[in-house]
């Protein structure tokens, strides 16, 4: 399989913004029996890096290793279900926990969490979407008017520029883009999206017809639903 070589020292320093001006962490953790925030939670999500990324990183920092399942108690066949459902590109890892970050560390994968680019069935990176999964969960979903722009551009930024050099990447993110499709469609709801042109929208799952918004009109979920 064809992969582009990265340079993810530079990309580390231009994908680099903080996702909102508050401490999100902080607001998410008071809910999780952990008392840890939900994307620094091994339990609740784990991160994934690519090849040549986790090169780097076992390089330059101590910081990660890679997971195997006993970061969290997980039954032989849930450790295969996880594993299989991983690209080849990727590989699985495991931080020290949220005590001990090292922020210019940090794989992509938590730096984009909790958004993923939403591809669109004419194969269009149109801007950011969340992992629906998490909902009830994370607090940037539940104030997604508080997204910084200067995050919102660098994630737009590091996209194209993978995108341009590595088009099959794109796959992964259209199949994800579909399941978020299926996911909203039957929930009967309209899709959340942060627009690479700066702007708010609701798209329908089915037709993928734009409706702008005011974000602060965005539904809340779970504890945040108040």
């Amino acid at each position: 399989m064809y992969r582009p070589k990265i340079d993810f020292h530079e990309q580390y320093q231009k994908f680099n913004a903080e996702i909102t001006n508050i401490d999100c962490g902080l607001k998410c953790s008071v809910y999780n029996p952990s008392g840890k925030p939900y994307c620094c939670d091994i339990c609740e999500a784990i991160p994934v890096t690519y090849d040549q990324e986790w090169n780097y990183l076992k390089n330059n920092t101590n910081l990660w290793h890679e997971w195997n399942g006993t970061d969290c108690s997980a039954t032989p066949e849930e450790i295969k279900e996880i594993e299989d459902g991983i690209p080849n590109n990727q590989i699985l890892v495991a931080c020290k926990g949220p005590k001990y970050c090292q922020r210019g560390f940090r794989a992509i994968s938590c730096r984009q969490f909790p958004f993923f680019p939403y591809i669109s069935t004419d194969y269009r990176f149109i801007g950011m979407v969340y992992e629906w999964h998490f909902e009830s969960k994370c607090w940037v979903i539940n104030n997604l008017n508080l997204v910084s722009d200067q995050y919102r551009s660098e994630f737009v930024l590091f996209y194209d520029e993978l995108f341009s050099i590595w088009p099959e990447e794109m796959n992964s993110y259209a199949n994800l883009s579909g399941l978020l499709r299926d996911a909203f469609s039957r929930l009967k709801r309209r899709m959340p999206v942060l627009h690479r042109n700066g702007g708010y929208y609701l798209m329908s799952p089915q037709s993928e017809k734009l409706y702008r918004v005011n974000p602060l009109n965005f539904r809340k979920h779970g504890v945040y639903n108040i």
